[in-house]
């Protein structure tokens, strides 16, 4: 059975772990169970580096505050990794072998002997490479290991309150630029100011604006895509514009995870 006790038991054995944490729900719970178990001998790790928005770092340091757990900010810049910047498929590998030897080096500085992530079953199910990078780093998965699934890492967040038990998915800023269309510091910056001006306009949680060679394109949930009108529409328009967006568009097939990822050139 998959309970929070099985996850914390997990780290029964383990002198000093340290977790990878994103601003998501998944890791976050992870800190949780390490901290319960470990207390001082647990402790986070964020790689600020710059595919990471202001907002999910902002709510990576309040899941490690709620939870009392230490947190160390990483930071580097994966933009400097021409393997990264090429951005082919394999973009999330160069990406998470790269952020593996950070930390694998700092674990070496605290004494640490296993690191783990966020990684859950059902992320066993998609295209992710990055998934397969950790793994050649030896870091390893609790919530796997434990079974634990996408639905009931919410459902137990939100019994121990975690702020983030429901908060949306979400992926690094690359993430909205198409296979084979290079990573800049200027296509992250607009794509980052793009999201944070739909979501103040729509306040819609759950918001991708996609690079498409410089024209925006706007995801959002399908049932979430009557919040965009016309007025609304030509507001958001207006506003990414003056940041660098020559076209605004919405899909109107709404928000799919990975969805540009076959259109590259």
């Amino acid at each position: 059975m998959t309970t929070l006790e099985n996850l914390e038991n997990w780290f029964e054995d383990k002198n000093k772990a340290m977790i990878a944490l994103s601003g998501g729900v998944d890791s976050a719970l992870v800190a949780y169970a390490a901290f319960q178990k470990l207390g001082t001998s647990a402790i986070a790790v964020t790689a600020d580096y710059k595919t990471l928005s202001a907002e999910e770092l902002d709510t990576a340091k309040q899941i490690c505050s709620e939870i009392g757990i230490e947190q160390i900010l990483l930071d580097y810049n994966e933009l400097e990794n021409e393997d990264f910047v090429k951005n082919d498929s394999n973009r999330c590998f160069h990406c998470r072998l790269e952020l593996g030897d950070h930390l694998i080096e700092l674990a070496k500085k605290h004494d640490v002997d296993v690191i783990v992530d966020g990684t859950n079953i059902d992320d066993l199910g998609d295209f992710r490479p990055g998934i397969k990078a950790l793994k050649q780093n030896g870091i390893r998965s609790p919530l796997v290991e434990t079974n634990f699934s996408k639905s009931k890492i919410r459902e137990t967040a939100k019994m121990i309150g975690l702020s983030v038990f429901d908060k949306p998915a979400n992926s690094c800023l690359a993430s909205r630029i198409p296979w084979g269309q290079r990573v800049t510091i200027e296509k992250l910056t607009r794509i980052e100011f793009g999201e944070t001006i739909v979501k103040q306009l729509t306040n819609v949680k759950q918001v991708r604006v996609r690079d498409i060679d410089g024209s925006a394109r706007i995801e959002v949930e399908k049932e979430m895509i009557f919040q965009i009108d016309d007025v609304t529409l030509n507001q958001i328009t207006e506003k990414l514009k003056m940041i660098g967006f020559t076209s605004v568009e919405v899909d109107q097939e709404g928000y799919k995870p990975g969805k540009i990822n076959v259109i590259a050139d």
